[in-house]
């Protein structure tokens, strides 16, 4: 299980290492714009949860702090935890980047964002939204009115 636990990150590493040291080159935006790169850390998630997929599906039915605690005890699920985390943030450093390229934010700011993505999401991820907005409002002939948010488009 330790294998599937380090593979689960590991599989993703290719993808982060072209957000962040190669931004620019035009493979690398062909290649996050699939959103079936995060498949990769999906198919460690389904080799171990479907296993315990009885289990987890009490967590996600009925949570609760003392079932999760002792869910995550069994190693398999908290394998499948820990790959469903990684799948998200390489979900979220994939609309990162490519908004961040949409709206032409530096590589050299971008680079450390992304790494902050990778280790704690929660706290890139508002900072990243504070950065867009200011790219925007920066931006020669932008106005300050509202304008569509690809997230929700």
């Amino acid at each position: 299980m330790s294998t599937l636990f380090d593979l689960s990150f590991f599989v993703t590493v290719p993808f982060w290492a072209l957000m962040i040291f190669a931004p620019t080159w035009r493979w690398t935006r062909t290649i996050i714009s699939s959103p079936w790169i995060v498949s990769v850390p999906l198919v460690v998630w389904a080799i171990v949860a479907v296993p315990v997929l009885g289990a987890m599906w009490s967590l996600v039915t009925s949570p609760s702090l003392a079932a999760i605690t002792e869910a995550t005890a069994d190693p398999a699920v908290l394998t499948a935890l820990w790959a469903q985390i990684i799948a998200w943030d390489l979900f979220l450093g994939r609309w990162v980047y490519l908004d961040s390229r949409e709206r032409d934010v530096h590589p050299l700011l971008m680079g450390p964002l992304l790494v902050g993505t990778i280790l704690l999401s929660p706290i890139a991820f508002p900072i990243y939204l504070l950065v867009r907005e200011v790219a925007r409002r920066s931006r020669p002939g932008s106005s300050t009115a509202p304008q569509a948010d690809p997230i929700s488009a």
